[in-house]
């Protein structure tokens, strides 16, 4: 049985129907971010599912040392905040090492482990002890079950509150497969299992300079991932994908999201 895990005002894992975790990759500004995640809650409040806001305080993990990281740290959080207090709704951000726990832990309801750092296993360990729900995006160079390793390091590190996302495995050069047995695989470790619809499609490195993406198949990887039983869908959104300052090839535009999130949802209610 998976456990369930609430995060705020929302709960995942168990038998729950489906949840979302959306927001843009970055934090470009405060407005922009402010701005993304009002409509977000409202596009979601229309198709009744629950939401967890995701934006990066900063992409440590860029193609080029000119590539936009984000704000920094303390104001990111600063800003992440402002959205938390003034939505209602719980927030997510990547942490890329173990100086940022402690800060990032007074702003985040839930940690994420960036998928190039998943076995860093100071990092889980100072994850694991803040008292965050902790998401660890499984590593494109890991079979499935090798994450009963990491969560073996976060539960002996004193947590429970474990989700894991899959978000496609290294397929030659510039190339990303999703393999849908992971997400059963994965489950079984008794956590719930969310699908990284938008990172599984990005082509990394792609454009020699950043990295491409084919968001066209979000929706067919989204809807096959749903229909195996999983907790979460993951999404990197955006009002204007194609001038999105990180990762906008495989974004999702905004005004394209009700439509496609009403079709997961039935086909969760089928399968659950």
């Amino acid at each position: 049985m998976v456990r369930e895990i609430a995060i705020g005002n929302v709960k995942l894992g168990g038998n729950r129907p489906l949840m979302l975790i959306a927001g843009p990759c970055v934090i470009e500004n405060e407005t922009a971010t402010l701005r993304c995640a009002e409509r977000l809650m409202t596009l979601v409040n229309g198709v009744a599912i629950p939401l967890i806001f995701k934006a990066s305080y900063d992409k440590a993990n860029r193609t080029s040392v000119t590539s936009f990281r984000g704000p920094g740290i303390k104001e990111g959080l600063r800003i992440l905040r402002k959205v938390k207090d003034s939505l209602g709704i719980p927030v997510l951000s990547d942490i890329h090492s173990i100086e940022q726990v402690q800060p990032a832990a007074e702003v985040l309801d839930v940690m994420q482990i960036p998928a190039f750092l998943c076995r860093q296993t100071d990092l889980l360990v100072e994850a694991a002890r803040s008292g965050c729900v902790v998401n660890v995006k499984k590593g494109q160079f890991l079979a499935p079950w090798d994450m009963e390793n990491v969560v073996g390091k976060l539960v002996s590190s004193g947590t429970e509150k474990i989700i894991l996302t899959e978000r496609g495995a290294s397929f030659g050069y510039n190339n990303l497969v999703s393999d849908m047995r992971s997400l059963p695989i994965m489950r079984g470790f008794g956590f719930p299992v969310v699908f990284d619809a938008t990172h599984s499609v990005q082509l990394p490195g792609g454009q020699g300079g950043s990295s491409g993406g084919q968001r066209q198949f979000v929706e067919y990887l989204s809807r096959a991932a749903v229909a195996t039983g999983i907790d979460g869908i993951f999404m990197e959104v955006h009002e204007e994908p194609d001038k999105a300052l990180c990762d906008g090839p495989n974004s999702v535009k905004l005004d394209d999201l009700p439509v496609l999130l009403k079709k997961l949802k039935a086909i969760d209610a089928i399968v659950k």
